[in-house]
């Protein structure tokens, strides 16, 4: 059975029993606890939370997921994957034990010729929260299930909670038998791979406070609505259905597989160790384009980091595999006809996902080459010194500066006949990982707790009247001071308001906040902010400038007319500048994100290489000839559905309801998905004036512009700045690029003549220098300072120079000033190294004493500091170290 018909099978059963089958949420989550939608329940919290009404009774889905706290244990499992579909039946307030239970043994024992699941009721396991006797009488009563192969128990992995105050509940887990050939006897509470765990019914039924950990808290007392949430996860259905071991061997997952051994030459189950790289390959290759296809882009942080480091191992894992080269147009072409029937937009945006994964790849294989270079150095090194291990921390380094995997390095370091000293490395890591969990706790502590508004949130969606009023009459519903509902605030504090209605504008869509006021009778209120905690609900911030404010009280939200005015100019520019791009680069330079505020846009796009000042002029035209040619704009709310068959454009991993507000500039030349605010025609926006474009990540530019008045007076100030060129250049504006030009080669050439005299005054010296060599030990040291010198370069040619007329054992040491910095360059011959004076070594002992660092080769190094009053003593330093040596 086919995983998408497994999926199917499950949304038709629900769906004929009553549920509103829901489309899976994007990959992006909401929530800003989390990164991504990491289990099946995340896009229905806010209904589970009772936060935001439930719009329906019933509902059931086929979730796409993103999890990768446990990616280590991928390919070594047959049922960790980083991205899972779960499939979930959901009930709010409606049925509760009774109804999940029986529903999920229907579907699962019903025969596939009957539209079930088909499984055998003899191959089935349940277990049950040790103080759940309701669960197990029901699972008695309504199923054939034997009292043995029903099992109790304890909170560690029967019991539901998010590790936060709110809902929370005993579970009931059912598993699959793989048979004796996988494991030993004795059910799910051995937690042998035998049992694999293929749904799990949550019954949320109580409300939990003081929350230690996940396991420890006190029970407030039952949900008025209890609920049900359940998971079944469909790549572990799929396994056992088609008779594979593991999920990577399933129909939406094999074929990366398959096309990772053809490239690699080798044999799939020959050796342990490859196949699981085998598998990460596969996983991670199906991971990052479904990322990918919800708008995530690799970059160095957040969601961005996670997606680069699923390309990189899976990059690394096929070098592990014998393959240096590209490889990604293989494997993800691979993926995306294996997942293209459940999710279409896959092949349909196949060009654009494509271009960013294969600029990824070529972008690590050239770290990959850097860091080879780094490591090769560290093992000579090593080497030269007698040392049998890299240090921990120059592994780390490599690791964490240059993105090159741990493994890598000890394969290579073990082929040089080293190892590296894995406990330092280990102890770099932990500490690493403890900063980056101690932030993360630290940002959740900081994450407000939505269940404050949701007394708010249930009187029903908050009235935005913004698209066509700017003051509007409404009654404040409720206040937040520090966090906390207030029947009150008072001038000079910052609160919350709660309205009805509103008409400024909540921050979404890369539209800033409305700025603007709240009064009311006895009270003014400046608005802080305006955002939208809760889906449906507006919060305004604000400071109490006079008065005070009360619940219940009339007030009447008043936007500043010009600041909005200014920002409907900038969504407007940055509609028609996307079209502008399309009508340039083609249908591929995708919206990627955006930012609009008064006078202001910033767009960025899918596009892998600098627009040219050609095309950048191009662009802007366009943009500008739609200004001027005064298009329509209008607006229409309807069905997604019919938006998408109409050609508007949708930001990938944007959230979208069942009905969407389209926007349209001069008909389908602009339009868009939209909820932001815009002017009524193109003129309006009066001028736009691109004045930035640079990349912000591997496939994806960003373009900056001025608009309205703020493009007029950057154009002025600039128009001013050419107007005082003229005048001191005595220069025709036309002609002022060839004379600056002229000026800039005249100077280069002068700062030229003026270094080749200085390098000829440094060589001048040179039998100077020689002359005044030293016999130190075996060595003849010169240790002089200079100066000043015009460059390193200059100081190097001359130590090298003074090497050669001195002969044999010779240490050159010169210092000088170089601009604001002392610098040191050490010179060595063969005869001097023979008796172990290294350039190297000696720089860095120099350059210790300057406050600085150094190294470099045996017979040619630079070292260099901050206290260029401490040269004399540095190559004193230096002589000190030779005498020592000798002695």
């Amino acid at each position: 059975m086919k995983t998408a018909e497994i999926a199917q099978r499950y949304l038709d059963y629900f769906e004929k029993n009553g549920h509103t089958i829901v489309p899976s949420a994007s990959l992006v989550t909401d929530d800003p606890a989390l990164l991504f939608t990491v289990a099946g329940m995340v896009p229905f919290i806010p209904y589970l939370s009772g936060d935001v009404p439930a719009p329906y009774k019933r509902a059931a889905d086929n979730q796409k997921c993103i999890r990768t706290n446990d990616i280590e244990e991928v390919g070594k499992t047959p049922r960790h994957g980083t991205f899972f579909q779960m499939l979930g039946n959901w009930s709010f307030g409606d049925y509760f034990k009774e109804g999940a239970i029986r529903y999920a043994w229907e579907l699962l024992t019903t025969s596939e010729a009957d539209g079930g699941l088909g499984f055998d009721p003899k191959d089935l396991w349940v277990t049950v929260y040790e103080e759940d006797d309701e669960a197990h009488d029901l699972w008695r009563r309504l199923t054939d299930l034997p009292e043995e192969r029903i099992q109790r128990l304890g909170k560690d992995t029967n019991y539901w909670s998010t590790g936060l105050p709110g809902p929370a509940g005993p579970c009931s887990e059912i598993f699959f038998d793989r048979g004796p050939a996988y494991g030993i006897d004795g059910g799910p509470a051995t937690d042998d791979d035998r049992y694999v765990e293929i749904w799990n019914l949550v019954f949320m039924q109580y409300e939990i406070t003081d929350v230690m950990s996940k396991y420890d808290f006190t029970i407030v007392g039952e949900l008025p609505n209890k609920n049900i949430d359940t998971g079944m996860g469909l790549e572990r259905i799929a396994f056992i259905k088609q008779g594979v071991d593991n999920m990577y061997e399933t129909d939406q997952v094999r074929p990366v597989l398959d096309a990772a051994v053809r490239l690699s030459g080798k044999t799939y189950g020959a050796d342990h160790d490859d196949d699981v790289r085998f598998r990460v390959v596969a996983d991670h290759v199906r991971s990052s384009l479904m990322l990918l296809s919800d708008g995530v882009t690799p970059s160095n942080d957040g969601r961005g980091y996670i997606l680069r480091r699923l390309m990189r191992r899976a990059i690394r894992s096929m070098r592990l595999l014998g393959v240096d080269g590209p490889t990604f147009a293989t494997l993800f072409a691979a993926s995306r006809d294996a997942m293209k029937d459940a999710y279409p937009v896959v092949a349909d945006e196949y060009e654009r996902l494509s271009a960013y994964a294969l600029a990824e790849e070529a972008t690590f294989l050239r770290t990959l080459a850097a860091g080879s270079e780094n490591l090769d150095a560290s093992i000579a090194a090593a080497k030269d010194a007698g040392a049998t291990q890299i240090g921990g921390a120059e592994a780390f380094l490599l690791h964490d500066t240059y993105g090159f995997p741990i493994d890598l390095t000890l394969e290579i370091v073990e082929e040089a006949g080293l190892s590296v000293d894995r406990d330092a490395f280990d102890t770099l890591m932990q500490e690493q990982r403890a900063r980056a969990k101690a932030d993360a706790r630290s940002r959740k502590r900081q994450l407000a707790d939505t269940s404050v508004y949701r007394d708010f949130r249930a009187q029903g969606e908050t009235i935005f009247t913004g698209y066509s009023d700017l003051e509007t009459e409404s009654t404040v519903l409720g206040l937040l001071v520090d966090g906390l509902p207030a029947p009150r605030a008072t001038t000079g504090q910052i609160a919350e308001v709660i309205l009805a209605e509103t008409a400024l504008y909540a921050e979404s869509g890369g539209q800033v906040a409305d700025k603007g006021m709240i009064v009311g009778p006895g009270f003014e209120l400046e608005v802080l902010d305006v955002q939208k905690p809760v889906p449906g609900l507006v919060s305004h911030t604000v400071e109490v400038t006079s008065g005070e404010v009360g619940v219940g009280q009339p007030a009447t939200s008043v936007v500043d007319a010009a600041n909005r005015r200014a920002a409907q100019q900038a969504h407007s520019a940055t509609h028609l500048v996307h079209a502008a791009l399309r009508d340039t680069l083609g249908k591929s330079a995708t919206q990627a994100g955006s930012l609009n505020r008064a006078g202001y846009m910033r767009f960025d796009f899918a596009w892998g290489q600098t627009l040219s000042e050609a095309t950048k002029t191009e662009i802007e035209e366009i943009a500008n000839n739609a200004v001027r040619d005064n298009l329509q704009v209008t607006t229409r709310v309807l069905p997604l559905d019919e938006a998408k068959a109409l050609g508007a454009m949708a930001l990938f991993g944007e959230k979208y309801g069942e009905t969407v507000r389209m926007v349209d500039i001069g008909g389908p030349w602009s339009r868009e998905l939209c909820a932001g605010t815009h002017v009524s025609s193109s003129a309006e926006v009066g001028l736009i004036n691109l004045v930035g474009e640079s990349s912000v990540g591997a496939s994806t530019r960003r373009v900056e512009a001025l608009v309205g008045l703020d493009a007029f007076r950057e154009l002025a100030a600039e128009r001013a700045i050419v107007s005082q060129l003229t005048t001191s250049l005595k220069t025709p504006k036309d002609q002022l690029a060839t004379r600056i030009a002229e000026l800039a080669a005249s100077l280069k050439a002068a700062e030229k003549r003026i270094a080749q005299f200085e390098a000829k005054a440094l060589e001048s010296r040179l039998p100077e220098l020689a002359a005044a060599a030293q016999a130190v030990g075996p060595f003849r040291v010169v240790a002089q300072s200079l100066g000043t010198a015009a460059s390193a370069d200059d100081m190097r040619s001359l130590a090298l120079q003074v090497r050669e007329r001195v002969g044999a054992g010779a240490v050159v040491a010169l210092g000088a000033q170089v601009g604001e910095r002392p610098v040191v360059i050490v010179a060595t011959d063969d005869v001097a190294r023979g008796g172990g004076a290294r350039a190297g070594q000696l720089a860095k002992t120099a350059a210790a004493v300057l406050g600085g660092g150094g190294g470099g080769r045996d017979d040619v190094a630079q070292g260099g500091g901050t206290d260029a009053a401490a040269l004399p003593a540095a190559l004193d330093a230096l002589t000190r170290a030779l005498e020592t040596a000798t002695a």
